[in-house]
């Protein structure tokens, strides 16, 4: 080839070269950002990276703790939901019941008593006319939950009442087995009067 002509032809573009570039700045905060969201999300919520933990708990221990420790805990936790949807309307949550209409439950001698046995055909069968609770008169009627109440139901709910603490009660728990035998020993009946339940022995 002619030197002009190779004179003419276009130079040959530069051979590619590797380097360093430096990063940008905004993404090495973005990353650390990130990073710092990440572990805390995991701290916060992961549970120990187990799958008996979700929210709102955040640990294992914290749903341990939640769970009733013996046989009496789940009969006080069951008492407690069927004194919820049975109870309350009269009663209260509190236990304190209603100035002239429901007696209270809370400290109140009928609950105390050191056998259930009255408190059982209480509930069994209702109670109607003048008692005295705690030094205070009171004038109604409580309605009989036999039909609707399974020994168990009303076992729960008694021990849930004796034991509450938190109503200043410390009695000892019901079982079904001292319900079913009241309710096998006594028919169905008309309410209770409370003259006729203090006349029921501690030990019938």
């Amino acid at each position: 080839m002619k030197p002009e002509r190779i004179a003419s032809l276009p130079a040959s573009p530069a051979e590619p070269t590797a380097g360093a570039v430096p990063a940008p700045v905004w993404l090495f905060v973005a990353m650390g950002l990130l990073a710092f969201w990440s572990l805390h999300f995991l701290e916060a919520d992961a549970g120990g990276f187990s799958h008996k933990v979700y929210r709102p708990y955040t640990s294992l221990a914290s749903i341990e703790a939640l769970q009733p420790k013996s046989e009496g805990d789940v009969m006080f936790a069951s008492g407690q939901r069927v004194f919820t949807i049975y109870c309350t309307v009269c009663h209260q949550p509190t236990g304190q019941g209603l100035p002239n209409q429901f007696p209270p439950l809370a400290a109140s001698e009928w609950v105390a008593a050191p056998s259930p046995n009255r408190i059982i055909r209480l509930v069994l069968d209702g109670i109607q006319g003048p008692i005295t609770v705690k030094g205070v008169g009171f004038n109604g009627a409580m309605p009989p939950w036999r039909e609707l109440l399974k020994d168990e139901e009303i076992a729960a709910v008694l021990t849930y009442v004796r034991g509450n603490q938190n109503w200043g009660n410390s009695a000892p728990p019901v079982t079904p087995e001292q319900v079913k035998a009241i309710r096998d020993k006594v028919a169905a009946r008309s309410a209770w009067l409370p003259d006729e339940l203090l006349k029921v022995a501690e030990t019938e």
